[in-house]
């Protein structure tokens, strides 16, 4: 069995990968990350530091990080889950073997100042539909907006206040993945090959920043295919 954690975006909850678990093989043990403040965690409070959150997920995580696992992370949550690995390594404990970073840029060709000017409301909602990947109906209602706000809020908050470390690059594998029509460049994307002295890779999907639904079955089977090498290692040492 070959675990994935998979830690979610800006804004939203594990249930954004629910389906995934019905897309992907038996053998995938597909485990969504719910981070504080929403979701099943709802009531506990939201983090807009980046360091504590990332403690916190180490603590509460390790337990089950048993080889051969991977983190698969997309935008705040790909960030998330390179910034955990790191202090995975940093504590001794053992990495994933392969890290998936979806839709956001390498720590040196981050914007993380564009963040401090979402914080009203009305900012929020711009953004929201800028990006696309929420559906009217939530934009358009107050009781929903009113929990998706404040969570939207802390994240693009920890963004603003993100600093990278410089730090010896990792060495697990690293994937990367990207929309065709997103605004990130493929320039802030190759450059996440700086990041490890594992095996890189960097695919385009065609979509906005919010292809991993648009695309979800061309993203589960690039998942997949990589993920089984682990399968087969894990047969091999068993």
């Amino acid at each position: 069995m070959v675990k994935l954690f998979c830690f979610p975006y800006a804004g939203a909850s594990a249930q954004c990968y629910a389906r995934w678990r019905r897309g992907l093989p038996a053998w995938l043990d597909v485990r969504p990350v719910e981070l504080p403040g929403r979701g099943a965690r709802f009531g506990e409070p939201l983090h807009e530091q980046l360091a504590p959150l990332v403690a916190q997920l180490v603590t509460e995580l390790r337990a089950d990080l048993h080889a051969p696992y991977a983190f698969f992370g997309h935008s705040l949550g790909a960030l998330i889950a390179f910034e955990v690995a790191h202090a995975l390594r940093h504590g001794g404990l053992p990495q994933p073997e392969q890290l998936f970073l979806s839709g956001t840029s390498a720590p040196g060709h981050r914007d993380d100042e564009r963040y401090t000017r979402l914080d009203a409301d009305a900012d929020l909602i711009d953004e929201l539909q800028r990006l696309g990947g929420t559906a009217a109906a939530v934009i358009h209602s107050p009781e929903l907006m009113a929990m998706v706000l404040p969570v939207l809020r802390a994240d693009f908050r920890l963004c603003a206040k993100y600093a990278p470390v410089p730090r010896p690059p990792l060495t697990c594998a690293v994937h990367v993945l990207g929309g065709d029509g997103d605004a990130i460049g493929a320039a802030a994307l190759q450059a996440w090959r700086g990041e490890t002295l594992g095996t890189f890779s960097c695919t385009s999907f065609v979509g906005d920043h919010f292809f991993l639904h648009a695309r979800e079955a061309q993203v589960l089977d690039h998942l997949r295919a990589h993920l089984a090498r682990l399968r087969r290692s894990e047969r091999v040492c068993g």
